[in-house]
């Protein structure tokens, strides 16, 4: 299945700042996607992209703009995936959406798509993707979940490819190279901030 996009502008920028609101976002994914487990995906990696972009001092709209890109990464896998992320990017441009967000969207699996990651929304948004339901699928094997989750019991569990075998390691430490981050501290961002249920 050829996902790749065979482009890399998406957007106008005299639509930079435009963005849905939080009901019209609502409202797309409750019209696209019926599975529970994807809506829990997107919604905490929307949740990751915001703290991040919190944690970073970034204004209110920005720490938005960054949520909106999370939240709706994956709106159109459900119903289209063989069209993935096709769908979303056209759905966001036929609305006059900030390009900037349709951007990270298009990039935030650049071995599949065909987009690069380059801006720290872009890389971001790439380096929570996996990370965050592999992070989550240990989560639910443990008794106590989150709580008292530990970065050195995560990295067994990436280790161990039989784990979440449909993670992409290689995806992970990607973009951690991308964002230079240090896998570690991606790993205790996400246990800190992760939202465990919707």
């Amino acid at each position: 299945m050829d996902l790749k996009i065979k482009r890399s502008e998406f957007g106008s920028i005299e639509n930079l700042g435009k963005v849905l609101s939080e009901a019209e976002a609502m409202e797309l994914l409750r019209d696209w996607v019926k599975n529970e487990k994807l809506l829990l995906h997107m919604a905490q990696v929307g949740h990751l992209m915001r703290s991040w972009a919190q944690s970073k001092g970034m204004s209110p709209e920005d720490q938005y703009r960054w949520y909106l890109a999370g939240l709706l990464h994956d709106a159109d896998w459900e119903k289209h995936p063989d069209l993935h992320c096709r769908v979303i990017i056209d759905e966001l441009e036929s609305r006059q959406i900030d390009p900037e967000i349709i951007r990270a969207i298009a990039s935030h699996g650049p071995r599949h798509f065909g987009v690069e990651p380059i801006t720290q929304m872009d890389k971001m948004l790439y380096g929570f993707d996996e990370l965050s339901g592999l992070i989550h699928a240990y989560s639910l094997m443990r008794p106590d979940g989150y709580e008292g989750m530990e970065v050195k019991g995560v990295k067994k569990r990436l280790k161990d490819k039989s784990f979440a075998a449909q993670v992409s390691r290689e995806d992970i430490q990607d973009a951690c190279d991308r964002a230079k981050l240090d896998l570690n501290e991606l790993i205790e961002f996400i246990i800190e901030h992760q939202i465990p249920s919707l």
